[in-house]
């Protein structure tokens, strides 16, 4: 892939080997001019404010401080001429339709094959969209991250999501009343309600299918 020599990235990623090798391929294979490795947010922050806007951003999912939504946000809304690509090692189908919705302009997983990796650059740099189709594996979650969901994202109102948060944690339909200020009986009618729109049969299958997420409310 040849671009023209002005083009530039920054690379996100908390991992500084992971970074220095993502800035490296592009300089040596994708033909960019400039490629810097950053390592944490207040790092990409102070690039900008210094260097000025890249062509390109890579950005992992997974910061040491969460997800990178609110970064991916905030740089779609004050950079819109720059081009965001998202990279991950976790192959949660979830992080991908998040990504998606952010108005992205890619995903690609971190163990794709190079010359994938090199297509998917190719593509938002022309400003076509990269979301590659191949199916998702997922990944067990170490228990230091959980994926942010909306209770709109799972087609629950916002007191069935209220509801849902604390079911997660484990609590009871008695402890759920008394959190939420509610009767047993109305908490009983949420669950059963959550229960159908999520098609589980019983809340262990739901809390099973929900592993590693959190319903923010």
């Amino acid at each position: 892939m040849t671009l023209r020599n002005e083009c530039s990235a920054v690379v996100v990623d908390d991992h500084p080997l992971v970074a220095r090798g993502i800035a490296d391929y592009l300089r040596t294979h994708c033909g960019f001019a400039r490629a810097e490795a950053i390592c944490h947010a207040d790092g990409l922050w102070t690039h900008l404010a210094q260097v000025g806007i890249p062509t390109l951003a890579l950005v992992d999912f997974w910061l040491p401080e969460g997800t990178a939504l609110p970064m991916l946000a905030r740089l779609r809304a004050e950079y819109p001429g720059m081009r965001l690509l998202v990279i991950s090692g976790d192959g949660d189908p979830a992080i991908r339709d998040k990504v998606h919705r952010l108005a992205v302009d890619g995903f690609v997983l971190k163990h794709a094959e190079p010359a994938v990796f090199a297509r998917a650059v190719s593509a938002v740099l022309r400003g076509d969209a990269w979301f590659d189709d191949a199916p998702l594996a997922t990944q067990a979650n170490d228990g230091a991250r959980s994926l942010p969901l909306s209770p709109a994202e799972l087609g629950l109102t916002p007191r069935q999501g209220e509801v849902l948060a604390l079911m997660l944690k484990g609590l009871p339909n008695k402890r759920v009343a008394q959190q939420l200020s509610l009767t047993e009986q109305t908490v009983k009618e949420h669950v059963s309600g959550i229960l159908e729109r999520l098609g589980a049969r019983n809340r262990i299958e739901l809390i099973t299918r929900l592993s590693g997420k959190r319903i923010d409310v």
